[in-house]
């Protein structure tokens, strides 16, 4: 990242369009991507924690839950009547017995579920609903907690009652066990929620179905109240779990459940997933749904968008499943977050903390996968809101609380009763308003409603009780009392009429992602008094409505001079900031801020790093290559390939597998092994020296050892390598500026190497450094600078690892097999060197292809009239024995064929290949081992 300044737009280019404007953006990119063949499905699958809806149950009695009466007592002799005759037996046909009215149906059984509306998170969920006018939903998330629909509570055989909760599970009192439901009665809810409507949805819009993941009681709760609400919250809103927590606290102990849960939302997304369908995963509960959804299907578009802060990397680098949890959400397409801070925040974690590189646009590149970072505050729904500050119950209540508070300024503030909502730091900053300003007591109030956090905290709730009453003793008289503080769940009406009334509403949370109160709190000023707003600066909303006065909620001083200024503001000043945050608030909706994620997950979608996927390499189409070829060609990269890349490079050494492969391999006659690295030949011949009969090339094309042989070929002998020195010095001036980086000079190239250095600024001194040597000595030299992983290398333009490949060729063309296996970029130039032949269909182009002398062979001819002596050369090999092979992601650009995720399965395949030689040695050494034949 060169800068850390944040852009000056605050959302996207869509920034000043309207919704219908963003819906033809994306009804456009929608039939590009269809003119380009890219399917797409016309549906948006949505995976969040909770479906918005409570489901209760209450099951139906079953004959064997009927408790057996009581026997009947022996009757006398006398009373039993006698047994009919033939003649007086009864016949179904008589007229004793009762017939069913033909034509009837037996009635339906009632449901044995009751569906209602789950109230919370209502701009995520309106902003799902908004979308169904486009593209049909599936919104995937858990059921919650299931409610027990009966009250009696009877208890029935088996020992459960009549809610079907049984006895000694996991359940909560009034709640059904999960684990107590029957398939049928799961795909009985699942057919309810297929049909379900809720009352926001469009009319005559496309269809949104609701589709239920089923959880074990025990990991649900520990994945929720557990891992999120006591580990990732916390550290989400810059406090450590210890902070929170009421007794030992550990950051792993709920990890288990956490992970279980969202593998089980990962299957339930693959069970409903069609090709062409968009992904998007919402919030912190589901961190790792994208790493595995991309595991399950590589060819989906998935995006992921935290509605939480996301805090520094020096504060997320103490969460032990740092690194789990960075993966996870890496395996989007695109990650997305509220404000451009949070997005710096998590591209610093995963430099920092994972070592990954950022690609020039911005995006976190994992093994050639990029996920992309951006930002995007949510809304609220407008258009809803501005209906419900007209509901009839609204006006008495707002003329009562105006005769209530005559004569007095009114300052309202509505948070939850959370330590990082900052109602402390508010009321504090109210008594320093009283103190630094005198003139406001007895003429301004503080109406302050808390409504109940997910987890009670006492010793806020005694701490806010302590703070209310030491001001209103110290400030407040017998008809004056400055603070009114209401810790409870407040109806609609009242809250809206609470917002109207008000002359200054004050909103400080230490740290918060999404505030729907502001923007709430500035619909409903539209019909009163147009008042001003006060809100922190923390806020994941504060830079999209600058409008407002922005605070540090820890500076009491600060917010006790804003409140004051709030409250003697004139009527111009409070018209022009309304009128400027209503727009804002009426122009970037909930409804805006969904039609803008399916745009950039489109966008993502059509993007070159999305547009080809690499296939991984098929096992039986490369043996049976293997096995048909008379001859064949191995050429591998080092680094990356054979080895994992590792921070100390001299660190990187073979294992003992990929000795083994390169042993059986190289003693193949039929085969030429080649190791085509950037390291020196000391390095190479070190580690890989002792294998007779395999090939080497050193420092990207600069030397060659042909197998069999003991000494190194230079090609740089004949070129001009006078630049080097001044590339050095270009070198040591950065090196000197850039703790922890080094320079590495080899015979052919130099690079610099900053993987130990600062990750952030080293990438900086590099991006800086590359471009003072591609603008200044590289147009006058014949030279090629290199990004690499973590290094900067400058070479020859005539030397690198594609022309080692032609030489290799030129001199083996009776090859009937190439596997050719590398990571980075400068194994591009292999790749594009065994691009012998056109594109296109196979059955159409030329079996056979010719190549002419390349210059790794005319360069050690000694003299132009040996060069000329190199004459074309046609070689064997045909189009489908060729199988390039980029270690990496499918979606990683590469100009290979085929693909394998890590250097593991490199070796794995080159076992593989050579798995009939291993399994003759392994009966060889058990041979030898066999203890003698006795002589009978």
């Amino acid at each position: 990242m060169d800068s850390f300044a944040e852009p000056r737009k605050t959302l996207d280019d869509s920034e000043s369009f309207s919704l219908e404007d963003v819906r033809a953006q994306v009804s456009k990119l929608e039939a590009d991507l269809r003119d380009k063949n890219v399917p797409l499905s016309g549906r948006i699958i949505h995976v969040c924690h909770y479906l918005p809806i409570t489901c209760a149950f209450a099951r139906r009695p079953r004959p064997s839950d009927i408790p057996s009466p009581p026997a009947t007592p022996p009757a006398k002799a006398s009373d039993i009547p006698p047994s009919p005759t033939a003649e007086q037996s009864p016949s179904p046909s008589g007229e004793d017995a009762l017939h069913a009215p033909r034509g009837t149906v037996p009635p339906p059984q009632p449901s044995q579920w009751q569906l209602h509306v789950r109230y919370g998170h209502s701009a995520m969920v309106s902003g799902i609903d908004s979308l169904a006018a486009t593209h049909e939903q599936i919104f995937v998330g858990w059921t919650g907690d299931i409610e027990s629909g009966s009250g009696s509570g009877t208890q029935l055989a088996g020992g459960q009652d009549a809610s079907g909760s049984a006895s000694g599970s996991d359940a909560a009192p009034g709640k059904v066990s999960s684990g107590s439901l029957g398939e049928e009665e799961k795909k009985e809810l699942e057919g309810l929620l297929a049909e379900y409507h809720t009352r926001d949805e469009i009319k005559d819009g496309k269809p949104i179905h609701y589709v239920p993941v089923w959880l074990d009681d025990k990991e649900a709760h520990g994945h929720y109240d557990g891992y999120c609400k006591q580990t990732l919250w916390p550290l989400f809103h810059y406090l450590l779990w210890q902070d929170v927590a009421t007794e030992y606290a550990s950051a792993d102990a709920h990890w288990a459940p956490y992970a279980a849960v969202n593998a089980a939302f990962a299957r339930r997304v693959a069970e409903v997933y069609r090709p062409g369908d968009l992904i998007w995963i919402h919030d912190y509960h589901l961190l790792l749904v994208p790493s595995l959804i991309r595991q399950s299907l590589p060819e989906a578009a998935v995006g992921l968008f935290v509605h939480t802060p996301f805090p520094s990397s020096e504060v997320f680098r103490c969460l032990p499943r740092r690194k789990e949890i960075l993966d996870g959400m890496l395996g989007a397409n695109l990650v997305c977050f509220q404000t451009y801070s949070y997005s710096r925040h998590f591209t610093s974690s995963c430099v920092r903390v994972c070592g990954y590189e950022v690609t020039a646009r911005g995006g976190i590149d994992v093994q050639g996968h990029v996920a992309a970072i951006g930002y995007c505050p949510v809304g609220v729904d407008a258009d809803r809101v501005a209906k419900d500050t007209l509901r009839p119950g609204i006006r008495p209540k707002l003329e009562a609380l105006r005769t209530l508070y005559e004569g007095k300024k009114i300052i309202v503030g509505r948070d939850k009763l959370d330590v990082v909502k900052g109602v402390v730091q508010k009321l504090r900053a109210f008594e320093k308003l009283l103190q630094d300003y005198p003139q406001w007591i007895g003429n301004v109030v503080l109406i302050q409603v808390t409504s109940p956090a997910l987890s009670d905290s006492p010793k806020l709730e005694r701490q806010v009780s302590e703070i209310v009453a030491h001001i209103n003793g110290e400030y407040g008289s017998l008809d004056f009392i400055p603070v009114h503080h209401y810790h409870q769940t407040i109806k609609k009406d009242e809250f809206y009429a609470l917002l109207s009334v008000a002359d200054l509403g004050v909103i400080t949370p230490l740290r918060d992602g999404m505030n729907t109160t502001s923007m709430e709190f500035v619909i409903a000023q539209e019909r009163t008094k147009k008042s001003p707003l006060i809100l922190s600066e923390f806020m994941g909303i504060s830079s999209n409505m600058s409008d407002a006065l922005q605070i540090n909620p820890w500076n009491l001083s600060e917010v006790a001079a804003a409140m004051h200024r709030g409250l003697t503001m004139s009527d111009e000043e409070k018209l022009r900031r309304h009128q400027q945050l209503y727009k804002t608030v009426t122009t970037h909706t909930s409804h805006t801020w969904a039609a803008i994620l399916a745009k950039k997950l489109l966008e993502r979608l059509g993007s070159s790093n999305m547009a080809r996927q690499t296939p991984f390499i098929p096992k039986g189409e490369l043996e049976r290559h293997y096995i048909k070829a008379k001859k064949r060609l191995f050429l591998f990269d080092y680094d990356g390939t054979l080895a994992p890349i590792v921070k100390v490079p001299s660190a990187a050494i073979p294992s003992k597998d990929t000795l083994k492969a390169l042993e059986i391999l190289t003693a193949d006659p039929k085969n030429v092994v080649y190791i085509i690295s950037g390291r020196d030949g000391a390095f190479l011949e070190q580690h890989l020296g002792h294998i007779k009969n395999l090939g080497m090339s050193a420092e990207h094309g600069g030397f060659i050892r042909a197998p069999g042989e003991t000494t190194w070929r230079n090609f740089t002998e004949p070129l001009d390598m006078s630049w080097m020195q001044e590339v050095l010095e270009i070198f040591k001036y950065y090196t000197e500026r850039t703790t922890g980086s080094h320079i590495e000079v080899k015979k052919s190239s130099i690079t610099w190497h900053y993987r130990s250095a600062d990750p952030e600024w080293g990438l900086f001194q590099c991006h800086q450094c590359q471009d003072l040597l591609e603008n200044n000595l590289a147009r006058k030299r014949p030279i090629e600078v290199l990004v690499g992983k973590k290094n900067l290398e400058v070479r020859p333009i005539a030397v690198n690892k594609g022309e080692i490949v032609k030489r290799i060729l030129y001199f083996n063309p009776d090859a009937e097999f190439v596997f050719c296996a590398g990571d980075d970029k400068t194994d591009e130039d292999m790749f594009r060197a065994l691009l012998l032949f056109p594109q296109g269909s196979a059955d159409q182009g030329p079996k056979h292809v010719t190549l002419e002398p390349p210059l790794s062979v005319t360069l050690l001819a000694g003299s132009k009239e040996e060069a000329e002596k190199f004459e074309p050369v046609e070689l064997a090999i045909e189009r489908d024995a060729i199988f390039t092979t980029a270690v990496g992601h499918s979606s990683k650009r590469t100009l290979a064929v085929w693909h394998v995720t890590t250097p593991e399965e490199v070796v794995e395949h080159m076992l593989h290949l050579v798995r009939d030689a291993l399994e003759e040695e392994k009966a060889e050494v058990q041979g030898d081992l066999a203890p003698p034949a006795s002589n009978l």
